[in-house]
């Protein structure tokens, strides 16, 4: 009996072992995490503008973290970059010439000795003190993008590490973090003109774009399912707490876009849109790094299932989400849609302030359900519903707010 109270003694110790050194490697995954997305989000690297010395920071830290995982440099002229020249402009619809820069994509190899490579990616530039598109309305300040897109670089070294450690070999492995992606997808596109390796050999693309708000609902959308029957039919095996919505087009505004357009079967993660989105309150303290090994553990699971079917069948999906046309409206309710809500109507996840739905008193968290005579029961019935108006025109809106059902006369 003393044996076996011995022998079970010291089994709850090696349990308790295993327990503390896995507990151990979680926070050694989650410090790493936080370690890239607070230096690539901090003040010093002034909002990352593609061709700024912020930005050539930004890149020589993930140059640096590449080499620290064993990866091979794989840029222009067996370096760790891949530079690529454009003309900036505050605003890109302007005709005048606009100012002469440089910007770098950072790009890194694992070689497996494989036939095809998967290319895994994420952008890293954002839009420095204000660039056009920020949604800030003050005096010009920095703008960290610490989830747009801070987290998906995180995320891209999350699984370059793993696979790195990984018996996963049935394909090499691109790494590359994009630069340009702000201003029109420039990186991305220029190493589709000029890339270090035969496109035809890709197998496929993964992007991760604002993977650091995961919500409480834990909800992923997962764009472009549609580029291979693939995606399809891996997704539903992988095991995990996370809910998914996906939608089919391969075209979007991050970077896969550029791959899909040379026939690459490519897939964008996203854990949705947030009203810090483009200002400079999106900092590294509203990162849920939790959630952002969640989305990696996901993807690193998918690129698991998908190691031994060899090259993933191409295949065109049509531009507009589901097929269907953008209604055109020429008014704005002023609030930012929550892309994740998986429910009836269309939730707002932001209200801008002085705009008409902030006016009318509809708050965040509120779900559209009815504008005019039309119904709302997604984000296109939403559309639709402010196509029928013009500036000026006062609009009855429905939303549910809890459990009551409230109306709202919105003047645009």
């Amino acid at each position: 009996m003393k044996f076996l109270k011995n022998s079970l003694l010291l089994l709850a110790i090696q349990l308790l072992a295993v327990i503390s050194a896995s507990a151990q490697a979680d926070e050694n995954i989650l410090q790493q995490l936080r370690v890239d997305v607070v230096y690539l989000s901090s003040d010093l690297l002034q909002g990352r503008s593609t061709g700024t010395e912020g930005e050539r920071l930004a890149a020589r830290y993930i140059a640096t973290r590449f080499e620290q995982i064993g990866l091979t440099p794989k840029g222009s002229d067996g370096g760790w970059f891949h530079k690529f020249n454009f003309d900036y402009k505050s605003n890109p619809h302007s005709e005048a010439p606009g100012e002469k820069r440089t910007g770098q994509n950072v790009v890194a190899y694992l070689d497996n000795g494989a036939d095809n490579t998967v290319i895994i990616g994420a952008h890293y530039d954002h839009l420095g003190m204000g660039d056009f598109g920020s949604l800030h309305t003050g005096q010009p300040d920095i703008h960290n993008g610490a989830d747009d897109n801070a987290s998906g670089v995180a995320s891209m070294l999350y699984l370059a590490e793993a696979l790195k450690n990984s018996e996963i070999k049935n394909n090499n492995y691109l790494f590359i973090g994009f630069s340009g992606e702000e201003m029109g997808l420039f990186g991305s596109k220029n190493f589709t003109m000029t890339p270090t390796i035969d496109l035809k050999k890709v197998n496929y693309m993964v992007n991760m774009d604002m993977v650091g708000r995961l919500n409480a609902e834990k909800v992923i959308v997962i764009n472009g399912v549609g580029t291979s029957p693939s995606w399809k039919e891996a997704l539903p095996k992988i095991n995990s707490e996370l809910k998914i919505n996906t939608s089919d087009s391969g075209i979007g505004p991050s970077d896969h876009t550029s791959f899909y357009l040379q026939d690459i079967p490519a897939i964008h993660f996203f854990t949705g849109q947030h009203s810090d989105y483009h200002k400079p309150a999106d900092d590294s303290e509203l990162v849920n790094y939790e959630g952002i090994a969640e989305v990696s553990e996901y993807i690193f699971s998918l690129i698991k299932i998908l190691d031994g079917q060899g090259k993933l069948t191409f295949t065109k999906t049509k531009d507009e989400d589901q097929g269907r046309k953008a209604a055109a409206f020429k008014v704005s309710l002023g609030v930012m849609p929550d892309y994740v809500y998986q429910g009836e109507g269309m939730r707002i996840d932001g209200v801008t302030e002085d705009k008409p739905a902030a006016n009318a008193g509809l708050e965040k968290g509120d779900i559209v359900i009815k504008i005019g005579d039309i119904d709302v029961k997604n984000i296109y019935d939403y559309m639709e519903g402010l196509s029928k108006f013009k500036k000026g025109d006062t609009a009855r809106v429905a939303v549910k707010r809890g459990d009551k059902v409230m109306v709202k006369n919105v003047t645009f």
